[in-house]
Order: structure tokens, then C-alpha cells, then sequence
């Protein structure tokens, strides 16, 4: 298992899902200062699409499928999520961290909405040398459907796999995972099933919480552990300590 962190910066975090392409340069600029400071770690970054993409995708009816009476969806999406990244990537550069722009529409292939074909070595390789890679939901050319839409979260899965992670940890805006208003500390596949994980209130065609859960379920079955914590613990989690949100465990037999 490799050193790198693979940390994913939800959607709801770095924009405004109510407001279209409203982005919180801010919010991304308090988030740069504190991956500064732990510069000297091996980090891949994925950020989701938020309010730059999801309406684009579902103008398009992009869940439904690619065809050519709606092929010019995949431009438009992939135009929004691309300037977030852009962003994004410009604002961690500003902090001083040595971050690229990774769009997975060049290099990745999907069935049925899954990824069949994505390079991680790369990414292994830039973290290795001190570069930040970033990554982001994305739509993507599919076997079957013709085009799909990639989340932010099926991404984490397949780079934490693919590069044998440390740490892998989605920062959102909430604490962690809740039941009842309470943080659920641990969960596994088995206690998974007793925790209502509701849909997003906002629009999101990549499955809110749920969706996020179902990636890191899958990741633990591998034997790598993922943390969901609020945004304003990053620091916390980038240093190993205690964040206050909910780990997801492999089962223990």
C-alpha cells in the first residue's frame, strides 16, 4: 500500500448547488491553505461537479443516455465541470501547491455506466514527485449508453484501488454519515444496511450519500478505509487525527 491521500472535495463544498455555476472561490481558497500546510504529503485531489455540471447533464438527459439528438450534451457538460476544475486548480496553484488538471473524458471508457477503462498509474506517479493531480466528475463515452456520467465518488473508488491509497477521505458539508441527527462513528456493508441514507435535496444525477456510500462500501471490501467528515475538519484529517465523522471499515469476519 502506497502513502498517497485521495481526497475528494464534494460538490455542495466548493459550489452553490441551488445557483448554476456559482463557485466559492473563498471557501476553495480556505481549502488551498490548508493542503498547503500539508504539502509534503502524497495527494491526488477529485472534486465533484455541484452546480457546474448537473444541470447541464440534466438538460441533456444524460443519465438516459447518448444519442445524437442529444449528443451535444457531452460538450456542454463536460464545459462546465472543466471550468470548475479549471478554478479550482488555479486557486490551489495561487497557495502554492504544484496541482494539474486531470479531465477523465480524455482517457477513461465506461459500460453501462461503470468505468471499464482508467490509467491510474500516472496519478501514482505525479503524487510521487510532489505534483497534485485533479480529477472530477465527468461525462464519458459509453459501450453501451454512448456517453454517461461519471461521479466524483465512482472516481475515488477506482484511483484509491488503483493506486493501493493510505487514505482516502470525502470532505462534505455535513459531519459524516447521520442517523437520527447523529454522526454514525463506523459502518461497515453489514450495519450499512440499518442507517436511512435518504436522496440528495439538491438536484444531483449521481446518487447524494447513497451513491458516496455504495463507492466507499466497495473500496473497503478491498481493504481501504475512507472517511466522510465536514469541510472544516480537512485539517484534521490530512494530519491523521481524529475528524469527528464516520469511518467505513471492511467487515471483520
Amino acid at each position: 500500500m502506497s502513502k498517497t491521500i485521495v481526497l475528494k472535495l464534494g460538490g455542495s463544498v466548493i459550489t452553490e448547488k441551488q445557483n448554476p455555476g456559482v463557485i466559492h472561490t473563498t471557501r476553495l481558497q480556505a481549502i488551498a491553505e490548508t493542503i498547503a500546510h500539508h504539502r509534503d504529503l502524497p495527494l491526488i485531489i477529485v472534486h465533484g461537479a455541484g452546480s457546474c455540471g448537473h444541470p447541464e447533464a440534466h438538460q441533456y438527459r444524460i443519465p438516459d443516455g447518448v444519442g445524437r439528438e442529444n449528443a451535444a450534451g457531452i460538450g456542454e457538460t463536460h464545459r462546465a465541470v472543466a471550468g470548475l476544475n479549471s478554478t479550482v486548480v488555479s486557486i490551489l496553484r495561487d497557495a502554492g501547491i504544484d496541482a494539474v488538471g486531470v479531465h477523465p473524458l480524455c482517457g477513461s471508457f465506461a459500460e453501462e455506466g461503470r468505468l471499464i477503462s482508467f490509467e491510474t498509474r500516472q496519478l501514482a506517479m505525479m503524487a510521487d514527485l510532489g505534483i497534485v493531480p485533479v480529477l472530477h466528475g465527468d461525462v464519458v463515452m459509453d459501450r453501451k449508453r454512448g456517453g454517461c456520467i461519471i461521479s466524483g465518488d465512482q472516481l475515488v473508488l477506482r484511483i484509491a484501488e488503483g493506486v493501493r491509497a493510505e487514505r482516502v477521505g470525502l470532505a462534505t458539508d455535513v459531519a459524516g454519515v447521520l442517523s437520527e441527527g447523529e454522526v454514525v462513528r463506523m459502518m461497515t456493508r453489514s450495519t450499512a444496511d440499518a442507517v436511512d441514507l435518504g436522496d440528495s435535496e439538491k438536484m444531483d444525477v449521481t446518487g447524494g450519500m447513497r451513491g458516496k456510500v455504495q463507492e466507499l462500501l466497495a473500496l473497503a471490501d478491498t481493504g481501504i478505509m475512507s472517511s466522510i467528515f465536514h469541510i472544516e475538519r480537512l485539517g484534521d484529517f490530512l494530519a491523521g487525527d481524529d475528524h469527528g465523522g464516520t469511518e467505513i471499515v471492511m467487515e471483520q469476519l
